[in-house]
């Protein structure tokens, strides 16, 4: 399988049969990025005053049918705002995957908090409903004042991050209902799911919050990047004034009324995120092509390709397929890299890494099975 693969992904990315790397995901770039950055020079605005920065976020809201859209420096500072904007404080407990990128999990610390790490569902990389609901039906309790609270430990669970995992999107009408009943809000991390739908809907409108990143291996890309949406316009107002130092508007006079955040987004970096999102349609549909053309090939050598969830519609931001072992999972690896066609497994599980060690977590044999066996291989656009 491993030759015909090799053979197969120099068709799709290097039909030269040149013999180049071809990486895992590389950003598109055309002139337009080019043409947009300099106007943003030669306007002299380039930090986190001007023009560009107001179009990225009308494109996103418009884009994801949101009302509202803040710009942050990157998807992980988007996350920490989002979490000050919900009360997140020292003590608290957050619910998140187990089964994630640690940037998931470390804006939680950053607020004082700890993750509680719940399981992968058997048939998508994303959260399990099911796991989330036992161990909040067991573990949890309502109290007085109607905060969801941790029975063994008394602290309080405020919020729950299901994260769209390479795009594609969680169960997120089973996990807004879950949380509703237990009084938890919820943060959509759809950091990888700009594109991506889920029942006829842009993921990000089912949780109080969302954030979407634009790192440079994403989608959409800005070289950084990262943006709040949500619905409700004084939690957009909250966050933006954080976003800004806190800083009260006023002619002159530096006053800030309360500890807040350097997050917001250069308008050099936004300039370059408006080219890329003027091609937003086109990229997404060149990945599901690619996507498409994986799926068969992997069909015919008997390799499981992952696939969009019923009754979604994903960006296939980083195309992945399920090995048979740990063993079969590295020797995999080591021999497509070597060969110049770059493939890397999914994440380790947050919490077995040092700093995470001794989280609450629900069993963790479904994200366990996960890491054994994902891989991802490249997903780059090829012809936008």
């Amino acid at each position: 399988m491993l030759e015909k693969f090799l053979n197969f992904t120099r068709d799709l990315y290097d039909p030269t049969a040149s013999g180049k790397f071809i990486p895992l995901h590389e950003p598109r770039i055309s002139q337009r990025e080019k043409d947009l950055v300099q106007d943003c020079i030669d306007s002299t605005f380039i930090s986190s005053v001007g023009e560009y920065v107001g179009k990225f976020e009308k494109m996103i809201s418009e884009y994801t049918n949101i009302p509202f859209a803040i710009a942050t420096t990157n998807g992980t500072s988007a996350l920490h705002l989002s979490l000050v904007a919900l009360g997140v404080g020292q003590g608290d407990l957050v619910l998140a995957q187990a089964l994630s990128f640690i940037a998931t999990a470390n804006p939680i610390a950053y607020c004082g908090a700890s993750p509680v790490f719940i399981d992968s569902a058997k048939d998508n990389l994303g959260m399990c409903p099911e796991k989330l609901e036992d161990f909040l039906k067991k573990e949890t309790m309502i109290n007085a004042q109607g905060v969801c609270v941790h029975k063994a430990s008394g602290r309080a669970i405020k919020v729950c991050i299901p994260m769209h995992v390479f795009g594609h999107p969680v169960k997120m009408d089973e996990i807004a209902a879950i949380c509703e009943k237990h009084h938890i809000a919820v943060l959509e991390d759809a950091a990888e799911a700009l594109g991506s739908f889920y029942k006829g809907q842009h993921v990000g409108r089912a949780g109080k919050l969302s954030i979407f990143s634009f790192n440079g291996n994403k989608i959409v890309t800005c070289g950084g990047g990262g943006m709040i949406v949500t619905s409700d316009p004084e939690l957009a107002k909250r966050i933006k004034h954080l976003s800004t130092t806190a800083k009260v508007p006023h002619a002159w006079e530096f006053v800030h009324d309360e500890v807040g955040y350097n997050y917001r987004l250069p308008n050099l970096n936004a300039a370059f995120a408006c080219a890329q999102m003027e091609k937003i349609t086109e990229f997404v549909e060149d990945k599901r092509k690619t996507a498409e053309s994986y799926r068969q090939f992997f069909a015919s050598v008997g390799t499981r390709f992952i696939v969009e969830p019923a009754n979604c519609r994903s960006n296939y931001w980083l195309n992945a397929i399920q090995l048979e072992s740990l063993q079969e999972r590295d020797e995999f690896l080591k021999a497509s890299n070597a060969k110049g066609v770059m493939a890397r497994p999914i994440w380790k599980l947050l919490p077995t890494l040092p700093m995470y060690k001794g989280s609450i977590s629900t069993s963790l044999e479904n994200a366990s099975f996960y890491e054994a066996r994902i891989v991802n291989i490249p997903s780059s656009v090829r012809s936008c």
